[in-house]
């Protein structure tokens, strides 16, 4: 398993396109109410949404995409909304996982799955399983995940391996932690994006999104789509991402990669 180097120790190499997307599927209740729908509408809307996406990543050149499906606190919506977003997740992990290895896409699932009927999370498992080693895009689905818990369990697993760095004087470093975060097979991601309209994280990746782009739409997930992944993108394109340096630092730094480019060319 590939453990990625993070953002707050090593500068990321530049690129016009992102490498990790990591999105809040924000809006699809309201979608059903503005059209007089019920809310389970919504969300099925939201899986072709979820479809769209996936495919746009890949035309995109976007290595992995991370979706919030359900967060930890979405236990507190109206238990018949929660029960039908089961159902739906169930359904959608028996009919699109074969469709996503045929694809050759990656599917993993983040976040504490023990709180799921058993049929969720052997289907899970399955398709974790049946997948592994697709290469084409890593698909991140986040479920019953919370930034907070991510960290916690890290911890947990961590002192877990090392009971001696309970009594340590010793400081815990970043490094040590990191591999055993939920997500430690992808690098942080580079451009975080939230329909929907709202403007917060909402306890997703608290501790991956260090030095994330962040892009906010008031499109409602349903009518998200291609365009406006590439909106999104291009977006990001514009960001001077300086990780800690000054604006100079970056432009000497990229006058650097391009010189030797140029040269080349030129040969």
């Amino acid at each position: 398993m590939p453990i990625f180097t993070s953002s707050t120790r090593a500068v990321p190499e530049g690129r016009d396109v992102p490498r990790h997307v990591a999105i809040i599927m924000d809006g699809n209740g309201r979608w059903a109410n503005r059209r007089l729908l019920p809310r389970v509408a919504g969300h099925r809307k939201g899986v072709e949404a979820v479809r769209a996406t996936v495919r746009a990543a890949i035309d995109e050149g976007v290595e992995f995409l991370t979706l919030f499906a359900f967060s930890s606190e979405n236990w507190r919506r109206p238990q018949e909304e929660v029960s039908i977003l089961m159902e739906i997740f169930a359904r959608a992990l028996e009919q699109e996982v074969v469709r996503l290895h045929r694809s050759e896409i990656r599917f993993k699932v983040v976040g504490d799955v023990s709180r799921f009927d058993p049929r969720i999370r052997e289907l899970v498992t399955t398709g974790e399983a049946l997948t592994a080693d697709n290469t084409r895009l890593t698909l991140t689905v986040a479920a019953n995940y919370g930034g907070r818990w991510d960290i916690a369990q890290a911890a947990r697993r961590y002192f877990a391996a090392h009971p001696e760095a309970l009594t340590s004087a010793r400081p815990l470093a970043p490094e040590a932690f990191e591999p055993h975060l939920a997500m430690a097979y992808a690098p942080e991601p580079d451009l975080f994006i939230r329909t929907g309209g709202e403007k917060r994280i909402s306890n997703f990746l608290l501790w991956q999104l260090a030095y994330t782009e962040l892009y906010f739409t008031d499109l409602l997930w349903p009518d998200f789509d291609a365009a406006a992944l590439a909106a999104a993108i291009a977006s990001y394109r514009t960001r001077e991402r300086r990780f800690g340096r000054t604006s100079e630092q970056v432009q000497a730094r990229n006058d650097a990669v391009i010189e030797p480019q140029a040269q080349a060319q030129d040969a």
